[in-house]
């Protein structure tokens, strides 16, 4: 989703999946994601389901559908129209290294593998799990290296009714049609990242328009494409080094904005203008900005800064909005908090309350409207290292972690974890899920789960 596609410290780094963007008014959108789920965390890349009935338990077997295993490796989330799902992977044509599950020093691979790769893109049937087609959009060695938890398939796709857009970083853009037909392809000059940790920032797509953020060591930027053609409209040179946050469209009451994060928060218009900007974040970002009930939340919680700040922002804004020493609000921003921003994971507002999953399984609830505090740290038992970002329903949070174990949490002023929900406990799980009418998607990585209450599980 990470992914939905994550770093630590210069000797530590979890992947998070990075995402895409895909904003309608909220009508439609409620209306439309009974089938689709075209990017990370949804319609509104809020991580919010609307749907009448999902599952909220389940195991290996119990209220599994289908389980389809997934060739190669990757930490993008699945995207779904209609009754297609779409993911991304990269298979080695070599035996490579096994990732570890946790939060770990020591994944730093500052040199690319030498064997060839497979760049892939599936597409697999919704009610049944089987495989539609699968599209090899590239065959070669890589040109840079990656984390060792990290894929080369970490960049969520997006998808809407004509097109699907697969991003791979340092590689490329693909456009195929719903049948895997490749429409345009667009190549990307590869750039280092930090200390060879790879890519995550999926692509955001809006109107007639795909934005692509690359910011690396060498030359950091934020790119328009025609979503029909694959044409550059515009670029705008980006003062930052690396970063994996997905850019967001904000459709506000006042205009339409590409909001980026990094050292500094940016909004451009949709010409590539700045229109303002916000300092003293993290020193890098992962978490994905996104909107609701009129605000704007953005966070960055790098593990080794000081400053790890979660802000609410007002439609509007011009300039320079940076907080003055001590202030926790001003004309732009309703309210911040200095310290309480994840890694890895993004916020969660649901019914008027921000949830913050911590990467090391800690759980904080703050008011949505005001930012004060409504419950302190909780920790989740056993909750170990968090790389997805938590999803709402049916008045529950559900909080996936690295070793396949779901914690479903009731929402509202009061911390109660009600159950947890465990998958195959070998398989690693850093991709965010997905949703699509009363079916939950739970990629692991060797295969992709769908969840349906009441059904039976088909080995595929």
């Amino acid at each position: 989703m990470l992914t939905r596609s994550l770093l630590s410290s210069s000797l530590s780094l979890t992947i998070i999946l990075s995402l895409p963007l895909f904003v309608h008014a909220e009508e439609v959108v409620h209306a439309e994601e009974a089938t689709n789920w075209p990017q990370f965390r949804g319609p509104l890349s809020d991580g919010v389901s609307h749907a009448k009935q999902l599952p909220d338990t389940w195991d290996t077997s119990r209220n599994v559908l289908w389980r389809a295993e997934t060739p190669g490796r990757g930490w993008s989330s699945p995207v779904v129209w209609g009754d297609r799902i779409f993911l991304t992977t990269v298979v080695r044509t070599e035996q490579g290294e096994e990732a570890k599950k946790g939060l770990y020093f020591g994944g730093n691979r500052p040199k690319p593998p030498a064997d060839v790769h497979q760049w892939r893109v599936l597409c697999l049937d919704l009610k049944t799990g089987d495989v539609l087609w699968n599209y090899l959009a590239y065959e070669g060695a890589p040109s840079t290296a990656t984390h060792l938890k990290n894929s080369f398939a970490s960049e969520t796709p997006v998808v809407d009714g004509e097109r699907l857009y697969a991003y791979f970083g340092n590689l490329g853009v693909y456009c195929l049609d719903h049948e895997g037909k490749l429409l345009w392809d667009k190549k990307v000059e590869p750039h280092k990242m930090q200390l060879g940790w790879g890519t995550a920032a999926s692509p955001a797509l809006h109107d007639d328009t795909l934005y692509l953020v690359n910011d690396n060591e060498q030359s950091s930027y934020l790119m328009a494409l025609d979503a029909a053609t694959g044409k550059e409209k515009w670029t705008a040179p980006r003062d930052e080094k690396s970063n994996w946050s997905t850019p967001f469209v904000w459709v506000n009451d006042q205009r339409t904005e590409i909001i980026t994060t990094g050292n500094l928060v940016r909004s451009y218009d949709t010409a590539g203008e700045l229109l303002w900007q916000l300092g003293n974040n993290s020193s890098i970002v992962i978490p994905t900005p996104f909107a609701t009930d009129g605000l704007l939340y953005v966070a960055s919680g790098y593990v080794l800064s000081l400053s790890k700040p979660i802000y609410a922002i007002r439609p509007g804004a011009t300039g320079d909005i940076t907080l003055d020493t001590g202030e926790s609000a001003n004309d732009s921003i309703q309210w911040a908090q200095p310290a309480a921003a994840p890694y890895n994971t993004s916020p969660l507002v649901y019914e008027g309350r921000v949830y913050v999953l911590l990467d090391q399984g800690f759980f904080v609830c703050y008011d949505a409207a005001t930012g004060e505090m409504i419950y302190k740290r909780q920790r989740l038992p056993k909750g170990r290292a968090f790389t997805s970002s938590p999803w709402a329903h049916d008045g529950k949070i559900f909080c996936l972690n690295e070793y396949g174990t779901t914690f479903v949490i009731k929402a509202g002023p009061d911390f109660e974890i009600l159950h947890t929900n465990s998958l195959d406990p070998d398989a690693m799980c850093m991709a965010t899920p997905a949703i699509a009418g009363n079916q939950l998607l739970i990629r692991t990585e060797t295969a992709l789960y769908c969840l349906q209450e009441g059904a039976t599980l088909e080995e595929k």
